[in-house]
């Protein structure tokens, strides 16, 4: 045990500090060889660290060195090829494992959003006139009612490029609401939040009112092909933005923010990536599918689809990319 434990720090630091900047630099450098010289002062250096480790008592001291040993540690043991970036890999393991590593995130977004959505449909139950305010689509502004008479009276068909203006529209606003879910995350957390529930409310909104124009199978043959998609995207856009969040604000953790925003960085990138994959396919099914309706394609065709894709989708994220 250490007797002097001001004058051991002052003395082990400068190697801890040279640990630090070299795990940095191969972190921002995957694909970096090291020469011969620089393997062996980097075995040196996290050599030292867990000898330091064993000799410090409880505290914040051992928790940073922790921190610092098991980083060097996967430095030191992992198969350096493997951190090239490979999409199946990419695809099938790191995206799905960062999703889980951060479930208590895409918790809190979801409840944020549920929370959104029971405020829209209290809202437009008790003054339908605000419908024109919390809508922000002008496809939407019309009676459930009228709505799909129109697509019954045109056969499901395209009007004159309305529902490609009309898919456009939505598929615009979520993707910046996602992207900007995310980055919103810089303000601690604040901008994320509103967001989310914002966003509840819009779909709140639109559910109830459809539901009760007695549109319920025309509102799930319309939003479940693509919304069961789309909305965990949002979701997970929410999830990096309160990643972030936390990051910054930093409970109980003596670490500097800089260096715990650093720490989360490639997962809020990962995160952002899963949550444009997603997009993307939501977009090519709601310009494909969603946006026709029977008699083209059957509701019930359209509901199975979707329950079809969410579970699918559960599954990919909770199980892909598990070790045995």
């Amino acid at each position: 045990m250490i007797l002097d434990i001001s004058r051991f720090v002052e003395t082990e630091r400068p190697h801890w500090t040279a640990l630090e900047k070299s795990l940095a630099w191969l972190e921002a450098n995957p694909e970096a060889r090291l020469t011969l010289h620089e393997v062996e002062n980097l075995q040196v250096l996290y050599q030292r660290a867990s000898a330091d480790l064993a000799r410090v008592p409880e505290g914040e001291l051992r928790k940073y060195l922790e921190w610092l040993v098991s980083r060097a540690y996967a430095e030191v043991h992992e198969a350096r090829e493997r951190k090239r970036f490979r999409p199946w890999r990419w695809v099938t393991e790191e995206y799905p494992r960062t999703f889980r590593k951060h479930w208590k995130a895409f918790q809190l977004a979801a409840v944020l959003t549920i929370g959104g959505v029971a405020f829209g449909a209290l809202a437009l139950r008790i003054d339908p006139e605000a419908k024109s305010v919390i809508m922000p689509f002008e496809g939407l502004q019309v009676s459930p009612a009228e709505r799909v008479a129109k697509e019954l009276e045109n056969r499901g068909q395209r009007m004159a490029g309305k529902k490609n203006r009309f898919s456009a529209q939505l598929m615009t606003h979520n993707t910046q609401v996602a992207l900007t879910t995310l980055a919103l995350g810089m303000t601690f957390g604040f901008g994320t939040i509103v967001l989310l529930f914002y966003n509840g409310v819009i779909l709140g909104a639109v559910a109830f009112d459809y539901i009760h124009g007695g549109q319920t199978v025309f509102l799930l043959g319309w939003l479940l092909p693509h919304g069961v998609i789309e909305i965990p995207a949002i979701l997970v856009g929410g999830q990096a933005g309160l990643t972030i969040a936390y990051a910054l604000i930093g409970w109980g953790s003596r670490i500097s923010r800089a260096e715990r925003l650093r720490m989360v960085s490639r997962d809020v990138v990962t995160l952002a990536g899963g949550a444009a994959m997603m997009l993307v396919w939501a977009g090519i099914v709601e310009s494909f599918l969603s946006q026709y309706h029977e008699p083209v394609i059957s509701y019930g065709t359209k509901i199975a689809f979707g329950l079809v894709e969410a579970a699918l989708l559960t599954s990919y994220l909770a199980f892909s990319g598990r070790k045995t």
